[in-house]
């Protein structure tokens, strides 16, 4: 997957040259990694998966984990107890809710029903959960009503994901509405902490979100930013916080 996103398309015989396996090996694990939306199959190879269309959830869900969560861990140890969040859906956003349960006095608001749900647990834990149109697919909560409903709030952290950080610093998601969403919640917290591992980077989604630097406060990653990306937060003035592993 990393070959496919810096070069655009792997042949299966360099593939199977790189792994020392037969090209039949590489042509099953691409058909698996095809089943799970990461790449596209091509005659002769892989390329890099639709602009249109995201991940489906379950891979997504699965995909880095352990990245993920030592990003979540990160970014919760720069939560102080008693503040005040909105956290956006998204995967590691929904690691991070899990790393704050053991925060006291949190307010949160969320459009993510699994969010909801493991935050609900404390018991000095306030959650307000946004309404809208539910997704079955990943548990959030989309539409008109939701927007409404964020745009009564300010906070003093948002957590948010995204789908794609090119190298100019722009973010891109796939879903405008989400996008609508995202740029209602940036522009109603103190402080905006973007949380996303490095298979983020240089990544191409349809819908423009804006520029890291207009937005982002911090960048909560496990992988330090490619240096033509590294050097726009360093002008920027966006926070680089890598999550060791």
């Amino acid at each position: 997957m990393e070959l496919v996103r810096r070069q655009g398309f792997v042949a299966i015989d360099e593939l199977a040259s790189i792994f020392d396996i037969t090209p039949q090996t590489v042509r099953r694990d691409i058909n698996e990694l095809r089943d799970c939306g990461l790449v596209r199959r091509y005659h002769g190879g892989a390329g890099l998966p639709s602009t249109v269309e995201n991940i489906a959830y379950e891979a997504r869900q699965i995909l880095n984990l352990e990245g993920k969560q030592r990003i979540a861990e990160l970014v919760a140890r720069e939560i102080p107890d008693h503040a005040s969040l909105f956290i956006t859906l998204g995967t590691t956003t929904k690691e991070a809710a899990r790393a704050l349960c053991a925060h006291k006095g949190l307010r949160v608001i969320t459009n993510h029903l699994q969010i909801a749900a493991l935050l609900s647990q404390q018991e000095d834990a306030e959650v307000m959960l946004a309404g809208g149109t539910l997704r079955p697919l990943d548990a959030g909560i989309t539409g008109e009503m939701t927007l409404d409903f964020f745009s009564n709030f300010k906070v003093d952290y948002a957590l948010m994901s995204i789908s794609g950080i090119e190298q100019n610093g722009s973010l891109y998601d796939f879903d405008y509405s989400e996008v609508r969403l995202l740029r209602v919640i940036m522009a109603n917290a103190h402080k905006v902490f973007l949380l996303a591992d490095h298979s983020k980077y240089d990544r191409h989604a349809l819908v423009r979100v804006g520029h890291i630097a207009d937005y982002v406060d911090a960048l909560f990653t496990d992988r330090a930013p490619p240096a033509e990306l590294a050097a726009v937060l360093a002008d920027a003035g966006v926070a680089v916080h890598v999550a060791g592993g």
